[in-house]
């Protein structure tokens, strides 16, 4: 039920939906989102209230960054009150490690935080802005009977479906479904009508204040593991100074290299206390480290399983709780634990 009187706040951050076609030169720029009903004159027929808020320099999505993070969820906190919703434009790159963060970043959230984007600017004839904007705008403001939102957390809409944001990877740089979420279905699929599944959807506690964290820890690296692999490209991304915590890319079910020297540097930088999380390089299913002995070995050395969350969602969850100082031992539990539905474990 869409709810006339309602308010959202849409927080410009750059990328390829906010660009139009310089009429002279046909180069792609960004424009001024306080003239957003100019390109996108659908959203007068939408019966609600939008403002906007834009990046003083829009970015390129390829240059978001952890204070880039904080600078959203600043301002989604400053503005928590005055609005029924937030939607967030966005580049399409890393848009999937950005909604990540904010789920994590944003604790006991009762609002939309919808992140959205396009594969085509929005000035374009063709552009897939103005249907995901459009439908993004909607969601954030629909609500049941009782006044309280269809959607409390941070999800990504892109191309009809309303997926989760800490579940979803990028698969595709040309296509307009850009994104999916291959351990967690669709929330909500926009067509005639916007089908909501809302036994997929969080709930928390009507009455609880969402807390907002900005604690950041980036001493955390990827190691993407693959056949011909050397010793010392290992070694040098294990001895990295500082370093807290490894996503550990692996194949299959959470499979990794048997070598002796492949393991002992593991088990190595786990004494030191590094924090390696295994995950799988393939698009859907669980890491399963008690299918395989090379599975079962890493978890007799230390390694901890990520089960199905993405690598993205890995990235951005070591980033925060490393960031609240927390030691490695309960790094490693949290890891298993459920914060913001970006994990499946029986």
């Amino acid at each position: 039920m869409l709810d006339h009187n309602a308010s959202v706040l849409l927080i410009y951050t750059g990328g390829t939906i906010g660009m139009i076609e310089d009429e002279v030169t046909g180069a792609l720029k960004s424009f001024d989102f306080q003239r957003l009903r100019q390109y996108v004159p659908e959203l007068n027929r939408l019966k609600f209230n939008i403002d906007t808020i834009q990046f003083e320099i829009p970015i390129d999505s390829s240059d978001m960054n952890p204070d880039k993070w904080k600078k959203i969820v600043r301002i989604i906190e400053e503005h928590y009150d005055q609005y029924d919703g937030f939607v967030i434009l966005h580049g399409t790159d890393t848009m999937a490690y950005s909604a990540a963060a904010i789920s994590f970043m944003i604790e006991n959230l009762t609002k939309p935080v919808i992140l959205t984007g396009s594969q085509l600017p929005i000035g374009k004839i063709r552009t897939d802005g103005k249907e995901n904007l459009i439908t993004a705008l909607e969601i954030a403001v629909d609500k049941d009977r009782d006044g309280n939102s269809f959607v409390s957390e941070v999800c990504i809409f892109f191309q009809n479906l309303l997926l989760r944001g800490n579940r979803t990877t990028k698969v595709n740089a040309a296509n307009f479904r850009a994104f999916n979420s291959f351990n967690y279905p669709a929330m909500a699929e926009a067509g005639t009508y916007i089908k909501y599944r809302h036994d997929l959807i969080r709930r928390v506690e009507k009455n609880v204040r969402p807390e907002f964290h900005y604690l950041l820890d980036t001493n955390i690296v990827t190691v993407r593991i693959f056949p011909g692999i050397m010793p010392q490209t290992v070694k040098a991304m294990f001895a990295i100074p500082n370093l807290k915590g490894v996503i550990l890319e692996t194949y299959g079910s959470g499979n990794a290299p048997t070598e002796i020297w492949f393991l002992d540097i593991i088990r190595e930088a786990v004494k030191k206390g590094i924090v390696v999380v295994n995950v799988t390089q393939c698009a859907s299913g669980s890491v399963e480290m008690d299918r395989y002995e090379s599975g079962q070995t890493l978890r007799d050395i230390g390694v901890v399983s990520g089960y199905d969350m993405t690598a993205e969602a890995a990235i951005a969850k070591l980033m925060f709780l490393f960031g609240h100082g927390l030691e490695p031992k309960q790094v490693k539990w949290y890891v298993n634990l459920s914060l913001a539905g970006e994990i499946t474990i029986d």
